[in-house]
């Protein structure tokens, strides 16, 4: 059985479709109205009405220009959340009306080894990215979820299990899968000892998560106003790392850290908490590069690993586990015209812990 979904006029011509969207146009513009072209679904493509997408911090890298790899126009967003409002022919997947969710990505070779390995993610031939990309084609540009809606390969489209919040769903297409994976990869599990570094949009999720797959959880943080929210949301434990006290107290209790966090630090501290034969996932993105003194890896066998978002097959994976431990971001929704003014907040860590679009606000846009 579906659930009927509002339509709206696709005026379409020369295979397209237009959408109302807020996009850059360059990289020292605020964002503002667009009108975005979306392709007329093919047999295997699914049309998604957005109804929430996230607001992620690498929107903003990306939307400034700051990565150094920005296109414009650019219409962000890669944590969408909507019902679909058509599918093509040959779609089995998923049908009208269903709520479903689109991540980081849109499409990929489907036949190397990384995509056959489910870990769409590191194509060979190089994944399509939700935006800031190229379709397959590496011609066409790719826009994202700021928008009305959205057409998508019937491979990339998440299944979003309706006992979740929408709106609080819509960041696990991102910060979700960023800390689920590295949690996986490592085999966090009842009883694991886990130290989440930062307590951001990324690292309230890996509280969440590890403390709902019955790890004991401390969270790591240079302020100690967050330890009440650390507490609420899962963590057994919290440390303020600008004590050096924290880090000989702590010496050797962690059989992994997920480092979190965006802002220059120093990681062989850290080192010293992990157990022997622990790990370090690194899933924030500093804006200076890390120096590891060798014997904080040596003594004690002990390993610094890099962790993306994972495959549809994984994401699916954490969406159902999510609905199972009733895991959702916490967030604050807002109107896209309030976008600058999030970015602004963003920025200054002003968000408990995820801006989140509602997506009805582009059609009074």
């Amino acid at each position: 059985m579906t659930t009927a979904v509002s339509s709206h006029t696709h005026s379409t011509k020369g295979g397209t479709s237009k959408a109302a969207a807020y996009a850059a146009t360059s990289a020292t513009s605020p964002l503002a109205p667009f009108t975005v072209e979306r392709r007329v679904p093919g047999p295997r493509d699914v049309r998604i009405e957005i109804q929430f997408c996230g607001v992620c911090h690498s929107d903003i890298h990306q939307a400034r220009g700051e990565w150094g790899n920005s296109t414009f126009p650019m219409v962000p967003g890669h944590e969408i959340v909507g019902r679909v409002s058509e599918v093509g022919a040959e779609v089995r997947k998923v049908e009208v009306g269903d709520l479903v969710g689109v991540g980081c990505m849109v499409d990929s070779c489907r036949v190397c080894e990384s995509c056959k390995g489910d870990v769409e993610t590191f194509c060979e031939k190089g994944v399509a990215l939700t935006y800031n990309s190229t379709e397959m084609d590496k011609k066409t540009p790719t826009q994202g979820g700021y928008s009305t809606e959205i057409v998508t390969a019937e491979h990339f489209v998440l299944k979003v299990p309706e006992s979740l919040d929408p709106a609080g769903a819509a960041p696990l297409l991102c910060a979700g899968i960023t800390t689920y994976s590295p949690l996986r990869q490592w085999g966090v599990k009842k009883g694991s000892r886990v130290g989440v570094i930062g307590l951001g949009g990324l690292g309230h999720m890996g509280v969440k998560l590890a403390a709902a797959m019955g790890a004991d959880v401390t969270v790591l943080s240079t302020s100690a106003s967050k330890e009440k929210d650390a507490l609420r949301l899962g963590a057994q434990h919290f440390a303020v790392t600008k004590d050096p006290a924290t880090f000989t107290r702590l010496a050797g209790r962690f059989d992994m850290l997920l480092d979190t966090a965006s802002a220059p630090h120093d990681i062989n501290p850290y080192l010293e908490l992990l157990r022997t034969q622990g790990a370090l996932a690194i899933v924030g993105v500093p804006t200076e590069n890390f120096s590891i003194a060798p014997f904080s890896l040596i003594w004690g066998n002990k390993r610094v690993a890099g962790s993306a978002i994972g495959g549809i097959k994984e994401t699916q994976e954490m969406l159902d586990f999510c609905a199972a431990h009733k895991v959702v971001s916490d967030v604050e929704v807002i109107p896209i015209q309030k976008i600058n003014e999030a970015y602004e907040r963003t920025v200054k860590s002003d968000v408990r812990y995820r801006f989140v679009i509602d997506s009805a606000s582009l059609k009074r846009a």
